[in-house]
């Protein structure tokens, strides 16, 4: 009894040592535990409890097990949002990929006027993506006095429909979205090839080697950890896009357009199917953790 007393003791000298050691840290770090606990893991646990109920409006009524998810999945809609998902990613990595790669190295050469052309790609990041897709979704007018339009008539060309073309709408939407979100991934990049040996630069030149075999052999494998992990994130970003195609189309023509969270925003808010919408939710969250989880090893491979 005295060696367990003499034990607890001991554990509790432990414990206020190490609570009067870190207190001034906990009471700096307690209001954002409080505003993280009531803003993001209290709605996250409430709906993914919620995802398994029959709702009204916001109130559950009834529970269904997997119903909803049921639902879902046989639903139409879902499907296209999923296939359009996987071709908005598809079209981020042809168009949205390789452009801040390109920039950054544009940059890293330049001699004069760095710090313009630094500002000026970053600038577009700084705007607000709901304006970006109203100002895009001015110069995607098709009317004949929307901007695009009156370009290719002053041409000589036929004018087109842009967004309202289901065909190349996703090509479109993702343009914006590179044109708004690319400054940031360039910036990174940029900041990268900072750390690149310039003695190597300098060896590829005695050997009288040009600017393409210091890409291949330096600034590409240099840059190839970073690139994984963007690719990585660009992916994750894709599965969580929304303003563009809701600003821009409204997810249309014909759903054309339309991605996960919009097909979720349309079932809590247009048909006030909550469950279900939910429910799209966290399988959406599903697919971007798996894809975390691929950009965490992948971090720690780059950092190894």
């Amino acid at each position: 009894m005295r060696a367990e007393n003499k034990r607890k003791r001991t554990i509790g000298q432990a414990v206020m040592y190490w609570l009067r050691r870190d207190a001034i840290g906990w009471v700096l770090l307690l209001p954002s535990l409080f505003c993280f606990t009531i803003f993001m893991w209290q709605p996250l646990i409430s709906g993914i409890g919620m995802s398994f109920f029959d709702t009204k409006g916001f109130e559950t009524t009834e529970f269904i097990g997997l119903e909803n998810y049921v639902k879902i999945i046989s639903d139409s809609g879902f499907v296209n949002a999923v296939q359009n998902t996987v071709e908005y990613a598809l079209w981020s990595i042809v168009i949205g990929l390789f452009v801040p790669v390109i920039v950054a190295i544009m940059l890293n050469e330049m001699i004069h006027a760095k710090g313009f052309f630094r500002f000026a790609v970053y600038f577009p990041c700084m705007v607000p993506s709901i304006v970006t897709s109203v100002m895009w979704l001015i110069i995607f007018d098709p009317s004949a006095g929307g901007l695009l339009n009156h370009i290719l008539s002053l041409i000589g060309l036929e004018p087109s429909q842009w967004l309202q073309n289901s065909s190349i709408t996703i090509p479109l939407i993702v343009l914006t979205m590179t044109w708004g979100g690319f400054g940031s991934t360039t910036i990174l990049y940029l900041a990268d090839l900072q750390g690149v040996n310039t003695e190597l630069y300098e060896a590829i030149e005695i050997d009288g080697g040009g600017i393409f075999k210091k890409l291949k052999y330096i600034t590409l494998p240099y840059m190839s950890g970073m690139i994984k992990m963007m690719f990585i994130m660009q992916i994750i970003g894709v599965f969580q896009v929304f303003q563009q195609p809701l600003a821009m189309t409204g997810g249309g023509p014909n759903n054309a357009s339309i991605s996960l969270a919009l097909v979720a925003y349309n079932y809590a808010f247009s048909s006030m199917e909550v469950g279900k919408s939910v429910a799209t939710s966290v399988v959406t969250g599903l697919m971007i953790f798996a894809f975390t989880i691929v950009y965490m090893r992948l971090k720690k491979s780059n950092e190894d």
